[in-house]
């Protein structure tokens, strides 16, 4: 069970979170401002930190930024009503790892906090499991079934990316970006090539599809 912390000092809000959180089986702690959410942080260990940014005391952006400071590296999702880009980009700077703004959809909170915890899962284990298929990326082996599959390296780090943030579209420059590298003289169409490899492999597969986004490039939606 994961433990989230909800900072919040306008306690209808505080309550409502916590009430929906619950309900997907969240152990919650909550703080009304920064101050007090660092008190909560020297008693419990935390998965995931939810919290506004305007609060008396110590606002969230600076408790964010007091956390990556002092090297807690659980994910950090900020709820606040102001949504200008300025706002979103010093978030971003100061360490969050993703961003609501208010009047909060609580069911999209939901999703948001379930996503992040996913990848935190991924990051920390650097493994992905999904249905019968695992994929292991400290020894880039493919397990289908419990029967390993040889993969060649760009075709794994491709894959593994897409199936880490089910539901992303990556365009075809990102990928080359993160998995060729900046000064690779390929082009684009090596990823066509690559994910037209990756679908011959797994195309007939239960767990997860790959889907063309048309004129923008490709996304890994899963099935289960």
């Amino acid at each position: 069970m994961a433990t989230l912390l909800i900072v919040e000092d306008d306690a209808n809000i505080r309550k409502l979170a916590a009430t929906y959180l619950q309900r997907d089986g969240y152990r919650i702690l909550e703080a009304v401002d920064g101050e007090d959410a660092l008190e909560v942080l020297d008693r419990e260990p935390v998965d995931l930190m939810v919290a506004d940014i305007m609060m008396p005391r110590l606002d969230g952006f600076t408790l964010t930024e007091q956390l990556r400071g002092a090297h807690y590296d659980f994910p950090i999702l900020i709820m606040t009503a102001k949504e200008r880009i300025e706002d979103k980009q010093r978030g971003f700077r100061a360490g969050t790892d993703d961003y609501l703004v208010k009047p909060i959809d609580f069911d999209e909170l939901r999703l948001r906090v379930a996503a992040l915890l996913r990848r935190a899962k991924i990051n920390t284990e650097r493994k992905i499991t999904l249905g019968g298929l695992t994929l292991d990326q400290d020894s880039y082996t493919v397990r289908i079934d419990g029967e390993e599959v040889a993969l060649p390296q760009k075709e794994f780090q491709l894959l593994f990316r897409l199936l880490s943030y089910p539901g992303k579209i990556f365009t075809r420059q990102s990928l080359m970006d993160d998995i060729w590298g900046y000064d690779t003289e390929s082009d684009e169409r090596t990823v066509d090539v690559h994910i037209k490899r990756l679908r011959d492999k797994f195309g007939e597969r239960p767990e997860f599809s790959i889907v063309t986004a048309k004129g923008l490039g490709y996304k890994a939606v899963s099935n289960l």
